[in-house]
């Protein structure tokens, strides 16, 4: 019994036939060293797609733009209320710092002062303006009581306090950029 070649089989046959008929030669270029800037410099600074600036997501990348503190400086946020809570809170362990989320989260902290009692924070920037607010300031208080931590109350005050040393600082860094 004969067999007939399959379609497939077929098919790569008629291909391979074609290639090889092939009557014009190809030639290849590839490219010069000299880089489109006119430099050798393979490392150097070349023309972006979207300008020197590339694409802002996050609005005006004005230099002198109020709204992100003083240029693009990767902080989806605030810059100077940003760098004022992380100046504020310095003495605090962190646990977790995101400048895109606007959001510092602390871990507990014991005052060697006071052993028997911790605190904790989360601070909240809420706005790219420098604004009351755009803040938001939460603390966390635990006493320790036969060797089990409970949660003790908080007055608001305290927050508004931190908050308060928090907008201080960052009026006090926007007026040092300015100089």
């Amino acid at each position: 019994m004969r067999r007939l070649i399959t379609f497939p089989g077929l098919s790569i046959s008629l291909a391979l036939l074609l290639a090889g008929c092939s009557s014009q030669k190809t030639e290849y270029s590839y490219p010069n060293t000299n880089m489109p800037n006119g430099s050798n410099d393979f490392y150097a600074k070349k023309d972006g797609l979207f300008g020197d600036d590339g694409v802002n997501v996050f609005g005006n990348s004005s230099k002198n733009d109020e709204g992100n503190g003083g240029g693009n400086t990767g902080v989806a946020v605030n810059t100077f209320l940003w760098r004022a809570s992380l100046d504020t809170i310095s003495f605090l362990p962190l646990v977790s710092a995101d400048p895109f989320g606007g959001v510092i989260i602390t871990d507990w902290y014991v005052d060697p002062a006071t052993p028997y009692e911790r605190v904790k924070m989360q601070v909240y920037i809420l706005d790219r303006q420098l604004r009351s607010d755009g803040l938001r300031v939460a603390v966390f208080r635990q006493r320790l009581n036969n060797g089990q931590w409970q949660a003790q109350p908080v007055s608001k005050r305290t927050a508004e306090t931190i908050e308060d040393s928090i907008l201080t600082r960052a009026r006090e860094l926007r007026i040092k950029s300015a100089a």
